[in-house]
């Protein structure tokens, strides 16, 4: 479990905009080069979330300024040298979870008001 520190320090970036939490779960478990975290993205999504090149690039500019993603080296040494590398760090990972657990929450909301059916 975090810190309680971290932990209000991470609650303060909620919620998060659309792209940026799918930008964290692409993160989530593998480091990612940006085109990469697209084509992540638009799989697990089935096409619903589709970021453009400079969606994305804004985004995670903005998600290494609050220190919730970080650049890192290349997986190998013949990757292209033009990709760059992105891991979700510590407080982005709790970021993460964090608004997982609100959409968790409205889930459950809706589902009492009969909005989304309950599962088996």
């Amino acid at each position: 479990m975090p810190d309680r520190p971290r932990r209000d320090l991470a609650a303060r970036h909620l919620p998060l905009t659309e792209p940026v939490f799918q930008i964290l779960l692409s993160l989530a478990d593998q480091a990612l080069h940006g085109y990469a975290i697209i084509q992540d993205i638009r799989a697990r999504t089935d096409g619903d979330v589709d970021l453009t090149a400079s969606t994305l690039y804004a985004a995670v500019k903005r998600l290494m300024d609050a220190a919730l993603i970080k650049e890192v080296p290349a997986r190998s040494a013949d990757d292209d040298p033009r990709r760059r590398y992105y891991q979700v760090t510590p407080l982005g990972l709790e970021v993460a979870r964090l608004e997982a657990a609100r959409l968790a929450r409205t889930v459950r909301m809706a589902r009492q008001k009969r909005l989304l059916p309950t599962p088996p």
